[in-house]
Parts: structure tokens; sequence; C-alpha cells
């Protein structure tokens, strides 16, 4: 195959060198690597890469830099623009591999519709989209091929496209094709002798979107999309096409709960193998972080874990001065991880590093049947400020030093969809982990929440008290009581919460915190904005108006009742500072 193919044994050669370390890789494209190989072995496809060489060889004939410099500081205008061994690979998965028909033979309909980019600044994200759309637009005229290139920001998208005019033009071809390039539209289109094809791009807020009908989307910078909604409006324009293709390409951000965000989550278990999605190909190069979720980011070897143009576009030297330059900085550090070693921030207005949570979470694995047989006094906290909105509770306890918080969301399932897609919270995937119940009416009914506690009651835990403020709901309160609670009078005051917080913020630190590996109190945590007083004391509240933070202040809740408990009976002066 390699005398028919040129750029076979280069594939190869980035696949096997990767997979066997001689190559300096990430895990995920360790694990990209291997899936390849095994694809090769899957009879469920044909692989064939005579589309994929076609592209790489319209790219490499027929188009040039358009700017910058080589590593050794040469212009590059001019030059022809090479595709390096990763852009190689990635043309050979998503387009050499077709599904087999009956007897085995290749049939017409490729293996991957969509796919999942996350590469670090610098590495010409921008130019390799560009040049691919328009190998893309010619393997597929035939089919009329309809393309588009989306930036959150029409500036954004405009790189695309001036990289594609810039080469269209070089090649004396913009004559022989319709170029609209004015504030209404910015395309290049026309008539081949076999087909046509047509590339456009825009912004993503443009009006244009809910009437695409396209063969091919490219989204670029998916970590500033603001909800699924937005990616899927676009991907759906190629529903029309049975061989339809969404790209999506972006640098890590800093919100882990974004889309984007959830999206490397899910592909990660792609590649892990956890999550089957093989219509899904996945390329994601980033540093790695070790147990606590840590980066050795003044490591070279990291530098070229997430940098796969390493010394290409990218100096190792600029790289590692930018990381020395974080080290002495700390304002610099979090644009350094997120940009240019593709690791996942948190806002600079979050309070919580949610990967200390993560790590100490790591260490235990009880389960809700386990936790019910230990010998623990369970206290129980409630957030029902809003019964149209999001509410939780939560059992606070400890066994053996270490704090234990078990909560549960409730939502109204009218407004789920809106508010799922609106305020981009996966309340969908909570509920199918058990972390979630929807109620049917418009609000929540405060009896759903009483029935999980007397479930919690029924399975073993041994509920000491519950803390809750009725002006936030006397019908709870009440039911509550007449349940058999006993329920305590908790105000919300910022001075009386802090030590609850504080125990939490404190046990997680110490690695002594379990919260049942839940994905709906992690989201909470990341969401959590905190101003500390003169006292010591800490007001907390959500970064944003469309954030949710309900289960942890519920855990706060309770685990303010557990400290009240242990005070009295004399327990916690070893933690509160006593003697």
């Amino acid at each position: 195959m390699n005398k028919l193919f040129k750029n076979y044994d280069i594939v190869m050669e980035f696949a096997n060198s990767t997979i066997e370390g001689r190559r300096v890789a990430n895990k995920e494209q360790i694990q990209m690597c291997q899936r390849f190989m095994k694809d090769l072995d899957n009879t469920d496809y044909v692989f064939n890469p005579k589309d994929p060489e076609f592209v790489i060889q319209v790219i490499e004939s027929t188009f040039v830099h358009q700017k910058g410099e080589s590593i050794e500081g040469y212009p590059l205008r001019g030059t022809p623009f090479l595709l390096q061994p990763w852009q190689k690979f990635v043309i050979y998965n998503l387009l050499g591999f077709f599904h087999a028909d009956k007897e085995g033979n290749q049939s017409k309909l490729r293996r991957f519709k969509e796919s999942f980019c996350l590469l670090p600044r610098k590495q010409g994200k921008s130019p390799f989209m560009s040049a691919l759309s328009w190998g893309l637009a010619l393997l597929e005229r035939k089919s009329s091929a309809e393309i588009i290139i989306v930036g959150e920001k029409l500036k954004q998208a405009m790189q695309s496209f001036n990289f594609l005019l810039f080469n269209l033009r070089n090649m004396g071809e913009d004559k022989n094709f319709r170029v609209l390039d004015n504030n209404q539209e910015h395309s290049i289109s026309g008539d081949l002798a076999d087909g046509y094809l047509r590339i456009e791009t825009i912004a993503g807020n443009s009006d244009k979107m809910d009437s695409l009908n396209t063969l091919i989307q490219i989204l670029d910078e998916l970590h500033l999309y603001k909800s699924a909604s937005h990616y899927n409006t676009i991907k759906e324009s190629g529903k029309a096409y049975r061989n339809s293709l969404c790209i999506g390409i972006t640098t890590a951000g800093d919100n882990p709960n974004s889309f984007c965000y959830n999206r490397m989550k899910y592909c990660q278990k792609i590649l892990d193998g956890t999550v089957k999605d093989e219509q899904y190909f996945v390329f994601i190069a980033k540093a790695d972080e070790d147990e606590d979720g840590d980066v050795d980011y003044t490591n070279p070897i990291e530098h070229e874990k997430a940098n796969v143009n390493y010394n290409v576009s990218v100096s190792a030297q600029e790289l590692m001065n930018d990381a020395l330059q974080a080290q002495n900085d700390p304002q610099q550090r979090k644009s350094f991880l997120a940009k240019s070693l593709n690791i996942y921030t948190s806002s600079m207005n979050t309070y919580f590093n949610i990967e200390e949570f993560r790590a100490s979470d790591k260490k235990y694995n009880w389960s809700l049947e386990e936790l019910a047989k230990l010998p623990v006094d369970w206290y129980g906290g409630c957030d029902l400020a809003k019964l149209h909105d999001l509410c939780g509770s939560s059992l606070y306890g400890t066994y053996k030093d270490v704090d234990i918080a078990i909560t549960h969301a409730f939502f109204p399932r009218p407004a789920a969809y809106q508010k799922a897609d609106e305020d981009n919270i996966p309340l969908f995937g909570w509920l199918d982990d058990g972390h979630l119940t929807m109620t049917n009416s418009a609000v929540i009914d405060h009896q759903e929440i009483v029935r999980w506690f007397k479930k919690m009651r029924e399975m073993g835990f041994n509920i000491k008290q519950v803390g809750f403020d009725p002006k936030f709901g006397r019908e709870f309160f009440l039911n509550m009581k007449r349940e058999k609670f006993r329920v305590e009078d908790t105000p919300q005051l910022h001075y009386l919460k802090s030590e609850g917080f504080r125990r939490i913020e404190s046990k997680a630190k110490e690695g002594k915190f379990y919260y049942l590996h839940s994905d709906a109190y992690e989201y909470c945590l990341q969401n959590v904005k905190a101003v500390e007083k003169t006292d010591d004391a800490i007001q907390y509240e959500k970064v944003m108006p469309t954030q949710r933070i309900d289960l942890f202040d519920a855990s706060v809740f309770s685990s303010m009742q557990m400290l009240k408990n242990l005070a009295k009976s004399g327990t916690a002066s070893k933690w509160l500072g006593g003697s």
C-alpha cells in the first residue's frame, strides 16, 4: 500500500512511534493512535487512503503560507504549505475509514461524522482548517459540496477566509470563482467540470445559522461556544447529507462548566473506552496531569507532549521562557497552562481548585449502600431558595476522619430543557447518573425532597438532624417535622455559614473529603465565588447569574449542623482549636 500512497508510511510511523514511546506524546495521543491501529483490523470498516491522499496532495501542491516565519527565522510567505505528520494523521482518519457492506467491501458511507481536535495555540490550526476546507470541497465537488467555517467572532472567522482567498489568488484561480467579500457575505463558490463547491465563513452569531444546509462544518475555537445548542444548530445543517462531517477545533479555556470542557471529557471517555462512539474522531494534545491534577509545567517533556508543532511553529526555548515567567508571576500561570499546555483552568473568579476536590474524592469509593451501614451520625441540609429552579439536599457525616457529603438535586421537568440549553447545565446527565430528580410540576414539590430524606433514612442512614431556614420554605419545614425528622431553624447568615464552608475547604485540602464522584456537586463547586472578610469569615455566591451552587450550599448547611453537634458534645474541640 505504501507504494501507491506516498503519505501512508508517514502516518503509520506517526502512530507506531507514538504508541512505542519513540515520539513524545500525552496519554490521549497514545490512546488515539492505539484506536487507529485497532480500527485498521476492524472488519466493520474498510480503510482506503485514496481520499486522504487526494486532499493532502491538493493542499501541498496548491497552498502556500500567507505569513509567519520558520523556526530559524526565515519568512514563510509564499513557501509551500507542507503538512506535518499529525495533520496527515488527522486527514487519514477523517477520510480513510468507510463502513463495510454485507460482503465486507467498501461502501459509500464514511465512518466519521464528527471530530474534536484540542490543540494549544500557535499550532497552525486556522490555516490547516482553511486548507482542509479547500481540499474537502474539491473532493466532494460531485455532491455540490457546501462548506462552512464558523468562528465565534467575525474577526476570527475572517482569518480562515483571508488565508483561503490569498491562496486562491496565488493560484490565479480567483477569476474562475465567484468571490464575495463584503459586509454581508464572505464566500467562494463556482461550478467545476463535474461538480460545484462553495465555502463560506461566518460568525457564530450570524442570522444565517438556522438556514444552513452544508456538507461539512468547521467550527473554530469551541471554548467560546456558549451552549450545546449553538454547536448542534451548526452540526445539524448537514443532516441532508449521508457523509456530512462536523469538525470542531479549539484550545482549552478557563470555564470547566462550559460546553467545550464537557465535550472534551466526553471525548476522553471515548479514547479510554468507557464510552463507545464509533462515528467520533478525537485528537487531544495536552500536557499530562498527575493524580492531584497538577502539571509539571516547567518540564520541556510536558511542553512537547502538548505542542504537536514543537520546534516547528512554536519554539522550545520560547515555551520554556513562558513557563519560567509563569512560575515567577502567578498571574501568567493560568494563561500559560490553558493556551500553551491545553490544561483547562478555573476562572480567576472561582474560589476552589476543583482538582484538589477530585484528588480527595478519588481516594474513596464507598457506595450509598455501604455508607448506610457505617456507624455514622448524618446531618442534613437543604437549599430551596427558588422552587422553580435547581434545589439541593445533602447529608453530611464523618467516618475515620473523612468527611462525606451525599448530595441530591431537584429540578422541575417543564423548565429542564430550556435551562439545560440556555444556562448550559448538564441536568439530563445528572438524571442518568442518579444525582437528580425531575419533578413534573412547574415548581419543586416540597414533598419530593421530604421523600428523599425518608428514602435515605429507610436505607439505614442515621439522620440526627436537618438544618433549614424556614423563611425559604415553611411547608417543607412542617412536613419534615411531621415525618419525625429533627429540623433546626438555621438562618442563612454568612458568618454562620463560614464554619461549614471552611470545614469543607480544609477537608478537601487534606484529601479527606468524599462526595461520591458526583458530577453535579463538582459543577456547583466550580461556580463558587467567595470573598474573605476581615474577621476571617467568608461570604460566597455564584460567579455568574446563569450558574448554580445549590448542592454546595446544601452541603455547607449540613456541615454546619454536624459541627454544631460536635461542639455540643465536645468532640470537635480539636478541630475548632480547643485543647
